[in-house]
């Protein structure tokens, strides 16, 4: 647990994904060729994999094109911190089988539009740090 005299801890890839698992607002970040797209998008972590649904759309159309994302979520509270990457990559769920248990999971849209896709990120590596929060300690 950090604290105010070794104020990062580093996490272990279980125990960050566990905390992102608490949160339902993350960051999808795409890549198509040399541009980079970030989107905030409502999620649930389920069994070591981040589950999303989409509209049709860019963010759709460039998991299509290119499955390497970067997906980001924290929370700060008080005096604490704490902020989970993952990089992995991305696959349009399109087996009735897949969409199916995907439709299981408690992730609803938070706007009133239609999302017939989903889109899982399978985790390649995961880096979380928890953070003790405080002023900056004295410079001379």
């Amino acid at each position: 647990m950090a604290d105010i005299e070794n104020p990062v801890e580093v996490l272990t890839p279980d125990a960050a994904l566990e905390l992102m698992g608490t949160q339902q607002l993350g960051r999808l970040v795409v890549r198509l060729t040399n541009d980079f797209d970030l989107y905030p998008v409502n999620f649930v972590v389920s069994e070591g994999k981040i589950y999303l649904r989409s509209a049709e759309g860019s963010k759709l159309f460039t998991v299509a094109l290119n499955e390497q994302v970067l997906f980001e979520a924290d929370e700060h509270e008080n005096d604490q911190a704490w902020s989970v990457i993952v990089k992995g990559h991305a696959r349009i769920l399109d087996r009735n089988e897949d969409i199916q248990k995907a439709d299981t999971l408690p992730l609803k849209p938070w706007i009133p539009t239609l999302k017939y896709n989903y889109v899982e990120i399978t985790p390649d590596t995961v880096s979380g740090r928890r953070f003790q929060l405080g002023a900056e300690p004295e410079r001379y």
